[in-house]
């Protein structure tokens, strides 16, 4: 059973085999290192690329979609001319993960799907654009494989995503002025400010500052000295809040789900270290308090619990009915193309849903992640996305648990990635700010985080594994 799994999640990939063979590394990378070594500038290779990152994630919260797009243009052409100028690296180099051919798979079925979509000039765009958060990806975990750079990026977004909360927070005091109608009219909430900071929409803020509940927590226990846990505390709750009262019920989820689970991360971190009884009952205890937490704030906080009670409420909630109506159409869409979907992107989305769509309920996406990937690239697209994260989730445990017994610092920020997944993907089963370039950039950083802690396991390891009956074979 333990030798399926590890089949199934990749963890025994013969990589460098596969890169030994491989002609497209034996000929693409590598093709320019004679010009960078004459190269000043190139020298500086992997630096510029992590100022290109900086750029776009320090300014992704305050541009518009465009300029965000040109840098990620930008990124995404060095990341090539890197590649391509590369010395030619060993095989067993851990450029590239079971989480790389995944994406790579995902990619060639989005490829596929736009080759078959009925809107092939619309697909064509978007794939384009899919493409470049995938090598955006590639990239992140190309350069985040270095402790300081890894640091680097998170501290940088962690004190941007402070300067939007702090904004978004004195948006709630001083009673911004909503610049769209978020809010059941007839709900008693109708008149309640929903901050929005930078982003100008109250459930886009709360995806873009999901990554940073998680990662501020962690980070409490990840610096060292008192000011800079001071700082990381300050962090957590000026993110929270302001998460909290753009008053999203997809980000109320996101929150939960991501807070608990880096806490059931921390929990077990410190488990080695803790007495019989707290290793058994630290978790439970935690959970559980935090849970009756939740629920004393839903009972006697009057917009928490209305919002809440908005999420079971059905279609007497003018937003559930609005999701029920597109999520029926959509069903009908992935009814229609179940296997490959109508092609990548809102373009091919916003030309095909219009022949299913219920009167009145326009739409520009699934309002789901899960539903919009299966629309888009079917359920082919849907089996390989699930794939992906199932890797993704089964890499992070290992390697947290590799660096818990070493006891690296570094687990924190892997932890905290973790969370941050495990968050966002909570968030996008009801919605699909996903998909913009602020929180699209952000989901990518994480994986790519996660990606940047794997390590091949050694082949006397994987021997072992494989034996016979999972005995190890005798030296």
């Amino acid at each position: 059973m333990n030798l399926l799994w590890q089949r199934f999640t990749l963890s025994d990939l013969p990589i460098k085999e596969y890169l030994e063979t491989s002609y497209l590394r034996r000929y693409l990378v590598g093709l320019l290192h004679s010009w960078r070594q004459s190269s000043i500038l190139m020298q500086w290779g992997d630096s510029i690329a992590v100022v290109f990152l900086s750029l776009l994630y320090a300014l992704a919260p305050f541009v518009s979609s465009s300029l965000v797009g040109l840098l990620l243009l930008a990124c995404v052409g060095f990341w090539l001319l890197l590649t391509l100028s590369d010395e030619s690296a060993p095989a067993n180099t851990p450029l590239f993960t079971p989480i790389h051919l995944l994406v790579l798979l995902y990619w060639a079925i989005a490829l596929v799907s736009t080759a078959l979509s009925p809107v092939k000039q619309a697909a064509f765009k978007d794939l384009v654009v899919l493409t470049l958060y995938l090598l955006l990806f590639a990239l992140c975990a190309r350069v985040l494989r270095s402790p300081r750079v890894r640091s680097w990026i998170i501290i940088l977004y962690l004190h941007i995503s402070l300067v939007v909360s702090i904004y978004g927070l004195r948006q709630w005091f001083f009673k911004a002025r909503s610049l769209a109608t978020w809010v059941d009219p007839e709900s008693p909430l109708a008149q309640t400010t929903r901050v929005y900071s930078y982003l100008g929409n109250p459930n886009l803020l709360a995806g873009y500052l999901v990554p940073a509940v998680a990662l501020s927590l962690v980070a409490i226990f990840a610096w060292d000295s008192r000011i800079k846990k001071a700082l990381a505390l300050t962090m957590f709750t000026a993110n929270a809040a302001c998460l909290v009262l753009t008053f999203s019920r997809g980000g109320w989820i996101g929150l939960v789900v991501a807070v608990l689970t880096a806490m059931a991360l921390l929990v077990y971190w410190w488990s080695v270290e803790m007495p019989p009884f707290w290793r058994t009952w630290s978790l439970p205890i935690i959970l559980g308090g935090m849970i009756g937490l939740l629920l004393l704030v839903v009972i006697f906080v009057e917009p928490v619990r209305l919002r809440v009670l908005s999420i079971f409420s059905g279609r007497q909630d003018s937003s559930n009915n609005f999701r029920r109506n597109v999520w029926d159409a959509v069903f009908e869409m992935i009814r229609d193309r179940p296997m490959i979907g109508i092609g990548p992107g809102h373009n091919s989305f916003n030309q095909v849903y219009p022949l299913y769509q219920r009167p009145r309920y326009t739409a520009l996406s699934a309002y789901s992640v899960f539903l919009e990937v299966a629309v888009e690239t079917g359920l082919a697209g849907l089996g390989c996305f699930l794939w992906l994260m199932i890797v993704t989730f089964n890499n992070a445990f290992v390697q947290v648990r590799r660096l818990r017994q070493s006891r690296s610092v570094e687990g924190f920020w892997l932890m905290g990635a973790l969370a941050t997944v495990t968050g966002m993907l909570a968030h996008g089963t009801v919605d699909t700010i996903w998909f913009r370039p602020e929180v699209n950039t952000l989901w990518w950083l994480m994986v790519a985080i996660i990606a940047s802690y794997w390590t091949p396991i050694p082949e006397d390891h994987s021997q072992n594994v494989t034996s016979t009956h999972g005995k190890p074979r005798p030296s």
